[in-house]
């Protein structure tokens, strides 16, 4: 079998489709992107497809060592995004030409269901509210919350109080049988997210997801050791190397990589043994389509270690047979490769050109607040 052809789609609200064909009519289905730069992506993939066209696509790790180690500059988000889309469709290549889901092929399932977790969101604070409490009433164990708007390096009790408030009223709208974690999104000083981390320990989030930005592990340990709320991080991080300081310094207690942006699903299978030896837990981040959804669900299937995975989608109106939530669960997936089959005559009116860009946030000053 041989590798005839990368096609890339860019498909509204912000994603870009991968299909790799090949000369046995197998198409195999990945998701490369990185949010805001998917023409930016697109144009690393077929770069990376003069390499591939031509070569067996059931060599993934040989083909992930030759595109990752084989040129001089390697790493960051555009070059990991556009080898992990890759990488998860010679993975549906080799799941589809078996007859089996990957995760059969990656020591098989240890666990019966997937557990999700849903945003809570709105337009206003009613409706994020409310948001939380129809989430809880439809069977999810686990919700995640974000923060709203820019956080100065030191800001005021009323910008901390109000943020507190909110997370408060979450967790008594759902009650003490769910979980909730909050996002600060790298937003964040390490000064002030210790001040909040205190202040938001008597509703037990389930996690703060990003207190501050990856750059620095060492400020994500004060921050870890400042709280007894656990420490998530890693949507930012890129294949195992990025995540073994983290590890190491014990600077989280959850992993979450994207099988978008951090190699791709063997990759990921890699950072998330290392984090066992740690006893750290994975949730994968996944605020993406649902090829990209399907490959975190193959990975967490076959992972002791998983703990909720992150979704925005079920793939109504991109797949044709969408993932059905049950009880904030997602059954294990049955069909070969990544399990799931485009719906072609739904995505005709979903193309677009790939210019979606990243929002950008100020500060009330006029200076640029990290997003």
């Amino acid at each position: 079998m041989k590798i005839t052809r990368l096609e890339t789609i860019f498909v509204r609200p912000r994603w870009l489709f991968l299909k790799v064909h090949t000369d046995e009519g197998i198409v195999g289905l990945g998701e490369p992107i990185v949010e805001g730069r998917a023409q930016t992506v697109a144009a690393a993939v077929h770069e990376i497809g003069r390499y591939l066209i031509g070569q067996d696509p059931r060599r993934i790790e040989h083909h992930w060592q030759a595109i990752y180690r084989g040129q001089f500059y390697r790493g960051g988000p555009v070059l990991c995004s556009a080898i992990s889309g890759i990488e998860q469709a010679l993975w549906d290549i080799t799941g589809k030409w078996l007859g089996q889901p990957v995760y059969r092929l990656l020591g098989g399932a240890v666990r019966d269901k997937i557990r999700m977790y849903g945003w809570v969101g709105g337009e206003t604070y009613g409706d994020y509210i409310e948001s939380a409490r129809v989430s809880a009433s439809h069977g999810f164990t686990a919700l995640k919350v974000g923060l709203f708007g820019a956080v100065r390096i030191v800001d005021t009790p009323a910008v901390a109080e109000e943020i507190v408030r909110r997370f408060a009223d979450v967790r008594a709208a759902v009650g003490p049988h769910v979980d909730v974690g909050i996002d600060f999104h790298g937003r964040v000083s390490p000064a002030m997210a210790v001040r909040l981390a205190r202040m938001l320990e008597p509703y037990h989030p389930m996690f703060i997801e990003e207190p501050v930005l990856p750059e620095n592990v060492d400020a994500l340990v004060t921050v870890a050791r400042s709280t007894t709320i656990p420490i998530a991080t890693g949507e930012r991080l890129f294949t195992k190397w990025g995540f073994r300081e983290v590890l190491e310094k014990q600077a989280a207690v959850i992993l979450q990589p994207d099988l978008s942006h951090a190699g791709g699903i063997l990759e990921c299978k890699k950072i998330a043994a290392m984090a066992e030896c740690y006893y750290a837990g994975i949730a994968p981040h996944c605020p993406l389509g649902p090829i990209a959804l399907a490959a975190c669900l193959q990975l967490d299937a076959c992972t002791p270690n998983f703990l909720v995975q992150e979704h925005v989608t079920t793939g109504a109106g991109y797949l044709k047979r969408p993932f059905v939530l049950e009880q904030g669960h997602i059954a294990l997936p049955e069909g070969p490769g990544l399990g799931i089959e485009l719906d072609e005559e739904a995505l005709a009116d979903k193309y677009d050109d790939g210019s979606w860009e990243t929002p950008r946030l100020w500060h009330d000053d006029g200076s640029v607040a990290d997003w």
